[in-house]
């Protein structure tokens, strides 16, 4: 199947997932047979020790749509959704974490932005009525940190970067994703500074979100390997690791 007979791709990094997974994809699935068109779903699995890859397995007997990528161990989120992204053949790409913290069928907002720009991304700040169930206040004391420091660093000033609910237009995703080099959980401001760099429109969208109290971010350890990344995501830069690469915006859907 190539490319180009995709409309859309779904892409769900999944780290023993076995509890969330299976509701997860009964929703996807659900969501795109109502919206119809030709769709995929990739579920990338981090070197799971759990039954993930069984559930898997067993729906893509009834499902073709779906597709199970492993990554041969436990390499990370980032790295996780990266491959998938390189692994999509739709003409949009969307990944989504496997709790759905926002809801799937708040996919139909990114992908009215992804009319005009090419890349959208799902925002808990930028309208905080949006939000269903709160993280504790320390998480969210966390993430306002986390985002001042990414504007100093990286010079980005996007509200909510850690939203784990982005799309983007193809030719947009192949520029941003084989760039990427972060493969933990700090991979997300990564992407949008590739996005800047290169010169990417990106609509920031208020999403509908509820906290999930099974997060696998732990607050303090991740907060530092994050703010790590961030420091080697302008050493990069200023070493010459990203080469600007020109989006050709007539070969995008």
């Amino acid at each position: 199947m190539q490319s180009s007979d995709l409309d859309l791709s779904i892409i769900v990094p999944a780290y023993n997932e076995e509890r969330r997974l299976p509701v997860a994809l009964d929703r996807i699935r659900d969501f795109l047979a109502a919206r119809g068109g030709s769709a995929e779903v990739i579920v990338v699995d981090d070197g799971s020790t759990d039954q993930t890859r069984r559930i898997v397995e067993e729906r893509q007997v009834t499902w073709p749509g779906l597709r199970l990528v492993l990554n041969g161990g436990n390499r990370g989120k980032g790295y996780s959704v990266r491959h998938g992204m390189l692994e999509a053949r739709g003409k949009i790409t969307l990944f989504t974490d496997a709790d759905l913290s926002a809801p799937i069928e708040e996919a139909d907002k990114l992908l009215v932005a992804l009319q005009t720009h090419d890349a959208a991304i799902g925002s808990r700040a930028v309208d905080r009525r949006f939000i269903e169930v709160h993280q504790s206040a320390l998480r969210e004391i966390a993430g306002i940190l986390f985002n001042r420091l990414v504007r100093v660093i990286l010079g980005i000033s996007f509200e909510d970067t850690q939203c784990g609910f982005k799309a983007f237009r193809r030719e947009a995703s192949r520029i941003v994703f084989s760039q990427q080099k972060t493969e933990g959980f700090g991979f997300d401001p990564e992407i949008l500074f590739l996005c800047r760099l290169h010169g990417l429109r990106v609509e920031e969208v208020p999403v509908r979100w509820a906290h999930d109290p099974a997060t696998k971010v732990h607050v303090f350890r991740d907060s530092l390997h994050m703010f790590g990344d961030l420091v080697a995501i302008r050493w990069r830069w200023m070493r010459g690791v990203y080469p600007r690469v020109p989006i050709d915006r007539a070969a995008s859907p």
